[in-house]
């Protein structure tokens, strides 16, 4: 059996992006992070399963150091998720669903001592919902530019935990409405080969092949 998965059983916007070395999972392949949405409003029952998702990844100890805060477009709390969001990410997040503030606990909840993989674990809960929201077919864009010092003021995070990052989740949208230097960037991207981003044995090793 050849390897790599038929491009009959990916998302058609994909397939000619993205070509695994080996038979991984399609829905791995399906997830990517487009820009475009409708504006359409999203029912609970149709972005709580996200969420969902999230609640079921691996951390240490079982901590589950993730939150997610979110406001719902049109909602009381819209503007202030909004305006926390770079100049750059509000021309395209305007027409999102929802937008969400990610946090992690710093620390364990049973001992109050400091949790080394808070992040990562987040990260983990982060990716059970990007995953989900490919699944259902909606948009799941992750964002980094927005101010964390006053997302944490006007949300009121504890300090204990940690801003991670934000979210726009929506309806996908037809990629014309977007500012014409998005559009073009509106594809789904590529990744690093194997080789440069699996080591085995030591890191000063795998910088020594570089150089050869």
């Amino acid at each position: 059996m050849e390897s790599g998965i038929p491009k009959q059983v990916l998302f058609s916007d994909v397939h000619e992006y993205r070509s695994p070395n080996y038979d991984i999972a399609t829905l791995l392949l399906n997830r990517w992070s487009p820009r475009s949405m409708t504006g359409e409003s999203l029912d609970e029952a149709e972005f709580m399963p996200l969420f969902d998702a999230a609640r079921w990844a691996p951390s240490a100890y079982n901590s589950q150091p993730w939150r997610f805060l979110y406001a719902i477009r049109g909602s009381e709390h819209w503007d202030v998720y909004f305006d926390l969001l770079s100049e750059w990410n509000k021309r395209w997040a305007t027409q999102a669903a929802l937008l969400v503030l990610i946090v992690s606990k710093t620390t364990f909840e049973y001992n109050g001592e400091p949790a080394q993989t808070h992040s990562f674990d987040t990260g983990a809960a982060w990716e059970n919902l990007a995953l989900e929201g490919a699944r259902r077919g909606l948009v799941v864009h992750g964002i980094g530019g927005f101010d964390y010092e006053r997302a944490r003021e006007v949300l009121a995070v504890p300090g204990d935990f940690a801003v991670e990052a934000m979210a726009a989740i929506g309806v996908p949208g037809s990629a014309a409405e977007l500012p014409v230097e998005l559009q073009e960037r509106e594809t789904p991207s590529d990744r690093k080969p194997l080789d440069e981003v699996v080591i085995e044995g030591t890191f000063d090793e795998h910088g020594a092949r570089e150089d050869q």
